[in-house]
């Protein structure tokens, strides 16, 4: 059975999200996007926990559902599917290794609130859990790994983010140079990466130390709107072991959905402070120092993958599983507007769309431009083919800042 699943988002319990993240809302906001599998995040966060065993029930594979006195009727009959959850959590690790200092992200998988439990009482001894739905512990990531696997065997670590400058296993700011690096002899149980906003599977197959780990992508979200930004195809049955095994394997895991990584907020060099973007190469020749006061520059995704690469833009290995770049409806319906992504103008555009076609993923993947323009306007049409055709126009993010993507640029 092909679905896809978005497997790392937040909990109203960390820091800068919505209060709108509750069980009710992602089971929701999951049927609007086309998610069957959506990870709850943050089962690390005592209250959240409590939380989740109240409003979720074992499916039997691993999975949980939510119980159906907690399930609303808001949701289009064009959208209407089930829904699974994942107990997922994100831990910060902050710590000095080789004589500097790391900070590197890790996602958690776990099949039951046991395991997600003894976790928990492993981590409380090390840090405090109440402080944020994402904890940030004083914790070696090789030691986390070994916790995890401890505490329950059936769980899964993915390091986080990867490329990210500050917070990755090989970010340019305090990660490492390989996975080996960090992880010694537990690297065997990484099998999967999560490849982040700012780069995308072409990037990442520029590094053949990569070639045996799974590519993943998630939204990492931190509002029910914004949940399968990015996200994993899978050809499996949706059970826990199916999905772990799948990542282990690559078989059944059928690719990523992804941004245009030039969005993401740190995909080029720079310094915000001076509106400062710069490639690698233009970073290079500056000596790393911004060009407007020079002060240090952030270095980007891109910059820390030509470092790493062992391989030219453009190698694809054998066998390697595919992707597909969107942009969010809401955005698109946004621009061919004219108004704000967050206006009732493309809200009701937004659910008038969805209410005639189905989930956003059908919408922005599969309908056809006939579909699409009598469920909106020939410019949403021509907007998504545009997309579909990768015929877009991006100013590319930089130390924070997301990238400002346009399809009619000068049209």
């Amino acid at each position: 059975m092909r679905f896809i699943a978005d497997l790392h988002i937040h909990s109203r319990y960390s820091r800068a999200t919505s209060r709108e993240m509750s069980p009710e809302s992602l089971w929701k906001w999951a049927q609007l996007k086309g998610i069957s599998v959506i990870g709850t995040g943050d089962f690390t966060h005592p209250e959240w926990l409590k939380e989740l065993q109240k409003k979720l029930e074992p499916a039997g594979n691993g999975l949980f559902s939510l119980k159906k006195k907690l399930r609303g009727s808001d949701v289009p009959h064009s959208c209407r599917a089930d829904v699974h959850f994942l107990l997922t959590a994100e831990i910060s690790c902050i710590y000095s290794k080789n004589g500097k200092t790391r900070k590197v992200h890790s996602i958690v998988f776990v099949p039951d609130v046991a395991g997600a439990e003894k976790i928990n009482r492993a981590l409380s001894q090390i840090g405090n859990l109440h402080s944020d739905g994402r904890p940030i512990l004083g914790l070696d990531a090789k030691e986390l790994l070994k916790i995890v696997l401890e505490a329950a065997p059936e769980a899964m670590l993915v390091p986080a983010h990867a490329w990210t400058p500050h917070f990755s296993v090989f970010g340019a700011a305090s990660g490492f140079d390989s996975l080996e690096e960090c992880y010694e002899e537990l690297t065997p149980h990484i099998h999967a990466i999560e490849t982040g906003l700012s780069s995308d599977p072409p990037m990442n197959w520029r590094l053949s130390a990569l070639d045996g780990i799974t590519l993943i992508s998630n939204s990492d979200a931190h509002s029910p709107a914004k949940i399968g930004r990015e996200s994993n195809v899978f050809d499996t049955e949706i059970s826990y072991r199916a999905l772990i095994d799948a990542l282990k394997t690559k078989k059944g895991f059928a690719g990523t959905i992804e941004f245009f990584p030039e969005e993401g907020k740190y995909h080029y060099d720079g310094h915000r402070a001076c509106n400062a973007c710069l490639s690698p190469k233009d970073t290079i020749v500056h000596d790393y120092l911004c060009p407007v006061c020079g002060k240090k520059m952030t270095i980007g995704v891109m910059h820390r993958v030509e470092k790493l690469a062992d391989r030219e833009s453009g190698f694809k290995p054998d066998g390697a599983p595919g992707f597909t770049s969107i942009i969010p409806l809401a955005e698109i319906i946004s621009e061919t507007v004219k108004v704000g992504v967050n206006s009732k103008k493309v809200t009701a555009l937004y659910h008038a769309v969805l209410e005639k076609i189905g989930c956003e993923f059908t919408v922005l993947l599969d309908a056809s431009p006939d579909e699409i323009e009598k469920a909106g306007s020939p410019l949403l049409k021509e907007a998504i083919v545009r997309m579909r055709k990768g015929d877009i126009h991006i100013a590319p993010g930089y130390d924070g800042e997301f990238g400002r993507i346009q399809i009619f640029k000068g049209a």
